[in-house]
């Protein structure tokens, strides 16, 4: 199938790709909040009567933290809930810190389009201040005045 929209689309995906992976602190974010995940996890399962596995344990830190609460897990004990409420706005963090990273990349692959743009602008107005350098100099009489056409020199 040959539709121009989609490999529009599939070209600027791949763009965006390549400037995500580009950006080193969106990867160490990201490990962040994977590590944080375990850590969280691991102590709610330790800590709370209520969370039966590690994998619980893990699932309620990313559901907690990414701000979905299912409810399916939840603690029970006060140490458990104190742990969420970090998570809660650990997750709040990083969530904003993701939007701010992605925003950045989508601005300056905007911003690169409009750099290009304005050397060209600054380019053609190079080019319009030597005509009107060579316009100026052409209008000028022997001695360097300007020639006035309202009054022409007068013969003797």
């Amino acid at each position: 199938m040959n539709c121009p929209f989609a490999q529009n689309a599939i070209a600027w995906l791949q763009g965006l790709k390549t400037e995500a992976l580009k950006q080193k602190s969106l990867g160490y974010m990201l490990f962040l909040a994977f590590g944080a995940t375990l850590l969280f996890g691991f102590a709610v399962f330790l800590f709370d009567p209520n969370v039966h596995s590690f994998t619980d344990g893990v699932w309620f830190a990313w559901v907690t933290m990414t701000h979905v609460g299912y409810g399916d897990v939840v603690p029970t004990s006060f140490l458990g809930r104190t742990l969420a409420c970090v998570l809660i706005l650990f997750g709040l963090a990083v969530l904003a810190f993701l939007t701010a990273s992605f925003s950045t990349i989508l601005m300056g692959r905007e911003m690169g389009g409009m750099a290009r743009d304005e050397s060209q602008i600054l380019a053609e107005l190079m080019r319009l201040h030597e005509r009107l350098d060579r316009l100026e100099a052409s209008r000028l009489d022997k001695t360097g005045n300007p020639l006035d056409e309202t009054n022409p020199p007068q013969m003797e």
